[in-house]
């Protein structure tokens, strides 16, 4: 029995350990890099606006999230705080070409083709924010995405060599409670892949392209 209770207090100890270790991870990732955090009409000019994939709806049209991110895209292009929008996206399915249906509905809401760039191999954001830097030349941007995400993508992307600001596609009304855990381990996810230098699973190019 003792030998027992030793062996319960000795695996509360390091239960509570590790998820104190999970809990500052995540905290540093979320506060490093949150004043970096603006409101559209007080966002720095950018030479690009960095939008993050989030699926598509039925019918091969962007997600309501997705499409509230593209929409605060809009709204920087239209503003002029931006010159050009960088759609990144996971086109690795030939069922899920998320880029190009992203592009399709900044065209429609006239952004000229010339002004938008697409990332097929933005499998994650970890991928899509280095492979901005990596591929596409990206220095300074605005990032673009929901609140509860926002603060792991600027540290990503600040961390690979991004001067980036993000602005919050759901500025007026944040929604985080859904996510808190998904948010949590995926902050710690960053920072270990942040400190690993590692690398996306497409380094260089273009994503393959599904066969039809």
């Amino acid at each position: 029995m003792r030998r027992a209770r030793r062996w319960l207090r000795a695996l509360l100890v390091l239960g509570l350990s590790a998820a104190l270790g999970v809990a500052a991870a995540s905290l540093y990732v979320e506060h490093r890099y949150v004043d970096r955090i603006v409101p559209q009409a007080q966002a720095p000019h950018a030479p690009v606006a960095l939008v993050y994939g989030a699926g598509l709806a039925p019918g091969g049209v962007p997600s309501p999230v997705l499409a509230q991110r593209l929409d605060a895209a809009l709204a920087l292009y239209h503003g002029g705080k931006v010159g050009a929008l960088l759609l990144s996206g996971d086109n690795s399915d030939r069922f899920h070409d998320e880029t190009h249906a992203m592009a399709r509905y900044v065209r429609d809401r006239g952004v000229p083709a010339s002004a938008v760039q697409e990332d097929t191999a933005g499998l994650s954001t970890y991928d899509s924010s280095v492979r901005a830097r990596s591929i596409f030349g990206v220095r300074r941007a605005l990032l673009v995405t929901q609140r509860f995400h926002l603060t792991r993508a600027l540290y990503i992307a600040n961390s690979v060599g991004i001067d980036a600001w993000g602005v919050a596609a759901d500025e007026s009304s944040p929604r985080t409670r859904r996510y808190a855990l998904r948010e949590t381990l995926s902050r710690v996810l960053a920072l270990g892949m942040v400190w690993a230098e590692a690398s996306p699973r497409y380094p260089s190019g273009q994503a393959p392209t599904p066969s039809r």
